[in-house]
C-alpha cells in the first residue's frame, strides 16, 4: 500500500509542484503589472494636461511669429 502512494507523491513533488510554483507566480506577477484606476486616472490627467501645454506653446509662437517675425532664426543660434 505504501509503495502505491510513494510514486505519486515523487511525481508530484518533482514534476507538479514546481510548474504549479511557477505558473502561480507568474500569474500574479502578471496581473500585478496591469494598470490600476489610479494610474490610469493619472495619465488622462498628463496628458489633458499635456493637450493645454501643446495649446500654449503655439499661441505664444503664433504671437511671437505676428510681432517678432525673425525671432526663430536669431535665437536658434
Amino acid at each position: 500500500m505504501q509503495e502505491l502512494l510513494f510514486v505519486p507523491l515523487i511525481v508530484f513533488t518533482v514534476i507538479v509542484a514546481p510548474i504549479w510554483l511557477i505558473l502561480h507566480y507568474a500569474t500574479r506577477n502578471s496581473a500585478s503589472k496591469r494598470l490600476t484606476s489610479k494610474d490610469e486616472a493619472m495619465l488622462e490627467e498628463l496628458h489633458a494636461s499635456t493637450r493645454r501645454m501643446e495649446e500654449r506653446i503655439h499661441n505664444l509662437e503664433r504671437i511671437l511669429d505676428a510681432d517678432t517675425p525673425e525671432w526663430r532664426t536669431t535665437h536658434d543660434r
